[in-house]
């Protein structure tokens, strides 16, 4: 198979749905005069959160969002994120709220996702969500996961009563996505297996799976051997190497093998910002009762 007819361009996907989220922006907009307005707390100059603040504030411009940035020194303490935090919480024109993570080591991340108020979590951190989802009733998608949903969606790839694996099990990407593969909806049904660092024998089940999801953040774990032929391979790994960022697929055995297969970078990143704005729109509608 030529493997550049398989790579599944995420920015495409990406640029397609930030059309369409404009779209339902402006729409909003003229009917409630209200933009969809997002707040990014940071803490500290992290180089890597501020980049990824910085394309979470482009992708708002993109679709015609508010975008708030609010600034704490990374010796900030906990009690002052909390009392920003409640302070958003209890702003009507604000309609979704992320907390740049890793947080410093004095701060609680527990405590902070349960802070950030359900309905305006568009992150999908809050217990309250992610119980949402596992009950099979979600508010919100959390954004990593549901870029992936997306992406096997837009690319008309069949799911339902497919084996999927998995490989991680980290509750921002491993976990929720195989809660979301397992909702009983359109594009989802699917069996599920998860695979993680105590799994024996992961390549057996790999080769057992019809769409195979990497996301434990090691470079080039899944090799062409560890693949079936024609299968489809969603990498959500981010990892550098050598000075080049690549993922938790080997790209270059892999993609030969496999139907379909995402690049890193440029396949589910790109999409996964779109997620974000996607929740932002829907919280600022839930709101108003749009």
């Amino acid at each position: 198979m030529n493997k550049m007819n398989n790579i599944i361009e995420g920015k495409i996907i990406a640029d397609t749905i930030g059309k369409e989220l404009q779209l339902e922006s402006t729409q909003f907009f003229q009917e409630m005069y209200v933009k969809p307005s997002l707040s990014v707390i940071i803490l500290g100059e992290d180089p890597a959160s501020l980049f990824y603040v910085r394309m979470i504030e482009r992708t708002c411009q993109k679709v015609d969002f508010d975008f708030r940035k609010h600034t704490l020194p990374e010796v900030a303490s906990e009690a002052d994120l909390l009392h920003l935090l409640h302070q958003l919480n209890g702003d009507e024109s604000v309609h979704g709220i992320i907390v740049q993570t890793p947080l410093p080591k004095h701060i609680n991340e527990d405590r902070i996702r349960e802070t950030v108020i359900s309905s305006k979590d568009v992150d999908c951190f809050n217990p309250i969500n992610m119980g949402k989802l596992a009950m099979g009733n979600p508010d919100f998608l959390p954004c990593t996961p549901n870029a992936v949903f997306e992406i096997l969606k837009r690319e008309n790839i069949e799911v339902e009563g497919k084996h999927v694996v998995v490989v991680g099990r980290s509750s921002v990407v491993g976990k929720p996505l195989a809660l979301i593969l397992l909702l009983k909806q359109p594009h989802a049904n699917a069996s599920v297996t998860v695979c993680h660092s105590r799994t024996k024998d992961i390549a057996a089940l790999t080769r057992a799976g019809d769409i195979v999801v990497a996301a434990v953040g090691v470079a080039r774990l899944i090799k062409g051997d560890m693949i079936k032929k024609g299968a489809v391979v969603i990498d959500v790994g981010t990892n550098e190497e050598g000075g080049k960022l690549v993922g938790d697929v080997d790209f270059e055995e892999v993609s030969p093998i496999a139907s379909k297969i995402t690049p890193v970078p440029g396949g589910v990143g790109p999409v996964t910002n779109m997620m974000l704005m996607k929740n932002t729109l829907q919280a600022a509608k839930k709101r108003l009762s749009y």
